[in-house]
């Protein structure tokens, strides 16, 4: 089960780093729910991660992700992550685009049923993401 979840994962990413989203549901239940706040303010509901990764893919052209290392043990798998891309596209919750790149590590914990994935949790170096890209620091309302 372990092997077979990582090979979920990795095929993910590569979906993600190619820009097919098509091919997410191939790797996520439909109801999964992404507890990462990407940059902030995403939706932490069922399903919502979908329309987190269009987003994302809308605002980095390219925007790729490199596997570096993979655990996983039961139902669980962590991704320590390499995460590059350049800001030229719009986000609702992103500055207008810089035409800037950025490179950052992350570390992804993916929780799976039945062969996809079903939940989500991530920490990156966002500080490092939104100096490299010249992005003001978001405001707590």
């Amino acid at each position: 089960m372990v092997d077979e979840n990582k090979k979920t994962i990795l095929g993910f990413f590569e979906a993600v780093s190619d820009r097919r989203l098509e091919d997410l549901p191939r790797y996520m239940a439909q109801d999964v729910v992404d507890h990462n706040k990407i940059i902030h303010g995403e939706a932490d509901e069922p399903g919502a991660a979908f329309e987190g990764l269009r987003m994302q893919v809308a605002a980095f052209d390219p925007l790729t992700v490199r596997v570096d290392e993979l655990i996983g043990e039961g139902d669980r798998v962590v991704a320590r992550v390499t995460q590059r891309g350049v800001h030229g596209g719009t986000h609702v919750r992103m500055p207008e685009p810089t035409g800037r790149s950025f490179e950052n590590e992350a570390i992804w914990i993916f929780t799976l049923a039945e062969g996809k994935i079903t939940e989500i949790r991530a920490v990156s170096d966002r500080l490092g993401l939104f100096f490299q890209l010249g992005w003001e620091w978001p405001q707590v309302d």
